[in-house]
């Protein structure tokens, strides 16, 4: 029997290499773009860079987080589970730490974010799970919602081009599909549990851990919690109006980052370019590091008519102070609850 090793904070020395190997190749891809759109020029831009900009694009990111852990708390108490808004956000920072570090976490990380609530409040694991899930989903309506918005600005205006095209087929794709899901899951969850369940049965034949029985269990209470908050569409309507609010700091670093090198950005343009870029998270790298970076650049050439090394160094602005900051505050946040288990 292999014995995994693992660290303190209980993570496998496989997943550190993993994690380590996925920031090396973002490191390169960086790097390669830097040289591509020419280092001594995104190297001069960025040392023109105004440090009182990059500040307030750091609070505005602090100020994002805070909102979304409020909102959070919000869908928490929803479920009956009482927690003190300091705990809430620690353990969310430090959830977003997991999630920026960790390949592919933008796009699976719910069920480990669920099992740090459980352990850090007094929320069950299936609670824990239904107010992640919802609270990802109410962004996540908030972020396209911006996103066809400001496409629909765009295309009004007639300054969209037609290179972008695919990008804005695949916003309009993303938003019926989360609309698909959603009403599937919704219409059809008696279906749906049960086809997991046939799923189900096989595997636990070779799992004994994992039961029918057990599994149907699970499911019953995360539909339970899931409709205690379907019940009360109040605070919904007050968790998603703080996801928006949210969002929009998550937007405005983007602003700021352009302003911090002179340069002004249509906050129109701000807004569609965030959340058109935020469809290259879902790379495996971890938090889409070099990915967004490529789209942000893009976009920025494509819409504002930067030139490349111009529009590279506003993005790299961005992600520090939003993906870079992140995991700073994250990473201390993770400490402090690694401490406290």
């Amino acid at each position: 029997m292999t014995v995994t090793e693992e660290s303190p904070s209980g993570v496998s020395r496989a997943q550190v290499g993993r994690i380590v190997a996925g920031f090396a190749v973002a490191s390169v891809l960086l790097a390669v773009i830097a040289a591509g759109v020419g280092i001594n020029e995104v190297r001069g831009a960025l040392a023109t860079a105004s440090p009182g900009w990059l500040v307030v694009a750091c609070c505005s990111m602090c100020l994002c987080l805070c909102l979304w852990t409020r909102s959070w708390q919000v869908i928490l108490g929803v479920t009956g589970v009482d927690e003190s808004y300091r705990t809430l956000l620690v353990t969310y920072a430090a959830a977003t730490f997991a999630n920026y570090v960790t390949p592919m976490g933008q796009a699976g990380g719910e069920p480990f974010i669920a099992y740090v609530l459980s352990r850090e409040t007094a929320a069950s694991y299936e609670e824990s799970l239904a107010s992640v899930v919802t609270a990802d989903l109410l962004n996540l309506i908030a972020s396209v919602g911006m996103a066809i918005l400001s496409l629909g600005v765009l295309v009004w205006r007639s300054e969209l081009p037609t290179a972008l095209a695919p990008v804005a087929g695949g916003l309009v794709v993303t938003a019926a599909g989360v609309l698909a899901v959603a009403t599937v899951a919704i219409r059809f969850r008696a279906t749906v549990e049960r086809s997991l369940m046939k799923l189900v049965a096989p595997i636990g034949r070779l799992v004994p851990r994992l039961t029918v029985d057990g599994v149907r269990e699970r499911l019953g209470e995360l539909r339970a919690a899931f409709d205690r908050l379907a019940a009360d569409p109040r605070a919904l309507g007050r968790a998603f109006a703080l996801s928006v609010l949210g969002w929009t700091l998550f937007v405005l670093p983007l602003f700021l980052a352009g302003r911090a090198l002179g340069l002004t950005v249509d906050p129109v343009v701000v807004s569609f370019t965030v959340s058109a870029s935020m469809l290259a998270g879902y790379v495996p790298s971890p938090g889409g590091l070099g990915s967004i970076e490529v789209a942000l650049t893009a976009l920025l050439v494509a819409l504002v008519g930067l030139s490349s090394a111009n529009a590279y160094a506003v993005a790299l602005l961005y992600r520090l102070t939003t993906y870079w900051f992140a995991i700073g505050v994250g990473g201390l946040a993770a400490l402090a609850v690694v401490r406290r288990q």
